[in-house]
């Protein structure tokens, strides 16, 4: 899928909200370098929209993450890349690590798991696939992003595009890119997830 390259001035006017430039990079980022990630879906409310970490999943234009991080409350996830897989950047006593489920079932579904305290991927689970091309966007196994509308007022969902027409009986799918910048002063948080012990939000 295409999308529009906006001029430079567009980019800036529309940056203000996003947590740094989202002009396309020059090279890759390398593993283990935090970066932050943006949409591009131009003329809709998705465009600039930062990716932000919500209840064991990834969303965009969310109200609030509600993450625990070590320098106050954080409205946007950060990442890493290790060896393929996509990372959470949290404290050195969490690891919260994306994975997605592209069978039948799953239909390109896309949570984190956390450790200690938190579910593991299940049977069908794929964590490894993660790549960012030489202008920053991010692909897993070659696939783009997905945004559906969610249970989250204002919010949409992230998927990973397999083909499905209503992923996860989702309507109205919009197909998007995710665009890295480096976090030039990143924030270890720990976002939220569900306890292996109870039903209740961490």
């Amino acid at each position: 899928m295409k999308f529009q390259i906006l001029s430079a001035a567009s980019i800036v006017a529309s940056a203000a909200a996003a947590p740094s430039l989202v002009a396309r990079q020059n090279g890759t980022i390398p593993d283990g370098t935090p970066f932050n990630l943006v949409s591009i879906r131009s003329g809709s409310n998705l465009q600039y929209a930062s990716f932000s970490a919500v209840r064991g999943g990834l969303a965009l234009n969310a109200p609030e993450q509600g993450a625990d991080c070590v320098d106050g409350e954080q409205n946007y996830a950060t990442f890493s890349l290790s060896q393929g897989e996509l990372l959470l950047y949290t404290p050195g006593d969490v690891q919260q690590k994306l994975y997605t489920d592209r069978s039948g079932m799953g239909q390109g579904v896309l949570q984190y798991s956390t450790q200690p305290g938190g579910y593991l991927p299940g049977r069908n689970s794929e964590t490894k696939g993660w790549q960012l091309d030489q202008y920053g966007d991010l692909t897993f196994d070659g696939a783009s992003l997905l945004a559906c509308p969610s249970s989250i007022a204002g919010a949409s969902s992230v998927w990973i595009s397999t083909g499905a027409a209503s992923p996860g009986g989702n309507s109205n799918c919009t197909g998007i890119a995710a665009r890295a910048t480096v976090a030039t002063e990143p924030v270890a948080c720990t976002y939220s997830f569900t306890p292996l012990s109870n039903s209740t939000t961490a």
